[in-house]
């Protein structure tokens, strides 16, 4: 005895309406009647079973070989994007090394700039130191006599030689 295969129904199929749509698309005994891709063609003799399944098969890959197609022209286009992005951010970096070039350029005057100034700060309070001095030891002398220029104390052979004999 001959098992015949039963075909099962799925729910939201119906095969009423997908006999009359293949119908639809082909009409008439002829296997050629149906465009198909270039890279493919009947074979002479072949069942029309075997031929529409072969459509069917054909179709399916063709369709899955658009949508890769298309899905490489969107990776294109994202790595379009990502480019921009990339030169961005090249154009973002080098912002930031001057800006931070810019920080190091300041912060070096301002740098200089407090040295010099505490340098200076530290002249002025010897200064003042020095002028403290003068003003206690001409203080402590006699207020009537004019105020001569102090010579420096001399150590050493300077103090043993005098003046004449320098002459």
């Amino acid at each position: 005895m001959a098992s015949v295969e039963q075909l099962h129904r799925r729910d939201g199929v119906n095969l009423v309406q997908l006999e009359a749509d293949i119908t639809s698309i082909r009409s008439g005994n002829s296997i050629t009647s149906v465009n198909l891709p270039d890279y493919v063609e009947h074979t002479a003799g072949v069942s029309r079973v075997g031929a529409l399944s072969a459509e069917a098969v054909i179709r399916d890959y063709e369709s899955a070989a658009k949508e890769i197609e298309a899905m490489g022209t969107e990776l294109i286009d994202a790595a379009q994007k990502c480019e921009a992005l990339t030169a961005q951010v090249h154009d973002a970096i080098a912002f930031m090394r001057e800006t931070a070039a810019g920080y190091r350029e300041e912060g070096r005057k301002i740098f200089k700039r407090i040295e010099e100034c505490a340098l200076f700060t530290e002249d002025v309070r010897k200064t003042c130191e020095q002028v403290k001095r003068r003003m206690a030891q001409v203080s402590v002398g006699p207020s009537d006599e004019e105020l001569a220029p102090q010579e420096p104390e001399l150590t050493g052979i300077a103090a043993k030689v005098t003046m004449s004999e320098i002459r």
